[in-house]
């Protein structure tokens, strides 16, 4: 799950930027809000129009190691990664089972996953 974040499409050389200006932490914060984007993108809930994008723009994210990103979207993804491999590895394992059923992308992104663990 290397971008489960802020990353949204456009048919351009980046996501669009439009959502740039969430604030990531606020959200991973509340369980709330964290639930309601989890739920979400994992089709078990009602999508805000950011999650909606993300959740079409992700699998994209994730087979181009997010190549498309901007930089705020990857500094937004790695905090997510961070928070969910850390605080939250219930969300991380569903999200896992959903997106990466195959196991490519934790295998792609191993060491970068191992990387944060611990370091929440």
């Amino acid at each position: 799950m290397a971008c489960v974040a802020v990353t949204w499409a456009r048919p351009e050389s980046t996501y669009t930027d439009k959502w740039d200006n969430i604030n990531v932490d606020e959200i991973l914060e509340s369980n709330r809000l964290l639930k309601g984007y989890v739920d979400c993108l994992l089709g078990k809930g009602r999508c805000t129009p950011d999650g909606k994008a993300l959740k079409e723009t992700l699998p994209d994210a994730l087979e181009h190691e997010c190549v498309k990103c901007t930089g705020k979207q990857k500094s937004g993804a790695d905090r997510v990664i961070r928070h969910l491999v850390n605080k939250r590895p219930d969300l991380w394992k569903e999200l896992a089972v959903k997106y990466d059923p195959d196991n490519i992308y934790q295998a792609r992104y191993k060491d970068k996953i191992d990387a944060v663990k611990g370091s929440a």
